[in-house]
């Protein structure tokens, strides 16, 4: 750890850390938060590198925010099956198909995509966002769980999942047999909006990794339908709440990056992420846009 930061003060370097980080790497973080956090702190960055612990559609966010920073992934193939699920192509024929409609993109989706968007969301302010929207019809991608969860908290929008059958594998496998067991064991249950429907509907809170930070202190015991990692984390921050995790619940690409891969990147200032320009201009109107939302 002595040596990262070292690394850290020589060559002005900022390290980010999503929520679903093994706590190695979350201990030698600067900053870490959910999607949306991430994405403010990454576009108020002043540091000459930006070292992202996370995902591939993460670290192009930071760099579309922030193009003069060089910014790093330690790990180059962490990358995001759900927004591997959505194409450019797929968003130019649904635009076709629906031309009144507005096109709100998760912030799990691709540069290329995001540069397709109206505006991007993340799980934390979804619901805003489409609110803040004219257009009553918005095609919505690429988690279809998450599009379902804002049709019906807007029953007045029409909501068109793109594809309609996204989703996040990990949030996905959540259950109705595993809410049957949170209750057995007791403690109210919290979920992400990337659960299924049922899930979400039998579940006492429906928040984002962000928001699951704000609600714990509300009860003494939480059963936390998310990635396992963000138990460890909300144990870190609240050690007197107890929380319960599915073991089963693993993005394996956010395990992928190590300690020793930051040290790595640090060392050697690989892998960095690039974006086309053309693409980062038209992404980054649809990232702030999403930014200035109240």
């Amino acid at each position: 750890m002595n040596r990262i930061e070292e690394l850290k003060r020589e060559k002005n370097a900022v390290i980010l850390a999503h929520n679903y980080q093994l706590p190695e790497v979350r201990e030698v973080a600067d900053i870490i938060g959910d999607s949306l956090e991430l994405a403010v702190r990454a576009k108020e960055a002043t540091a000459d590198l930006i070292v992202f612990c996370g995902v591939r559609f993460m670290a192009e966010t930071a760099k579309i925010l922030n193009p003069s920073r060089k910014v790093i992934m330690p790990v180059e193939d962490a990358g995001c099956p759900l927004a591997d699920q959505l194409t450019p192509e797929m968003i130019a024929d649904a635009k076709a198909a629906y031309p009144d409609a507005a096109v709100v993109l998760y912030v799990n989706s691709s540069a290329g995509c995001k540069a397709l968007a109206d505006i991007v969301c993340t799980s934390a302010n979804a619901v805003a966002v489409v609110r803040s929207l004219s257009e009553t019809t918005v095609l919505f991608g690429p988690d279809a769980n998450l599009a379902g969860y804002v049709q019906r908290q807007l029953p007045d929008r029409r909501i068109i999942p793109l594809p309609p059958g996204g989703h996040c594998y990990v949030h996905h496998d959540f259950s109705l047999a595993d809410v049957e067991e949170a209750r057995q064991r007791g403690g109210s249950i919290i979920c992400h909006p990337e659960c299924p429907a049922e899930v979400q509907a039998a579940a006492d809170v429906i928040a984002s990794t962000g928001g699951m930070v704000r609600r714990a202190p509300e009860q003494p015991v939480w059963n936390v339908f998310t990635e396992k990692e963000m138990v460890s984390r909300l144990k870190e921050l609240y050690p007197d709440r107890i929380f319960y995790a599915k073991d089963g619940a693993i993005c394996h690409d956010m395990k992928k990056t190590r300690r020793a891969d930051v040290l790595r990147a640090l060392e050697t200032e690989e892998f960095e992420v690039t974006v086309p320009e053309a693409v980062m201009d038209r992404a980054r109107r649809a990232i702030e846009r999403m930014i200035a939302v109240p």
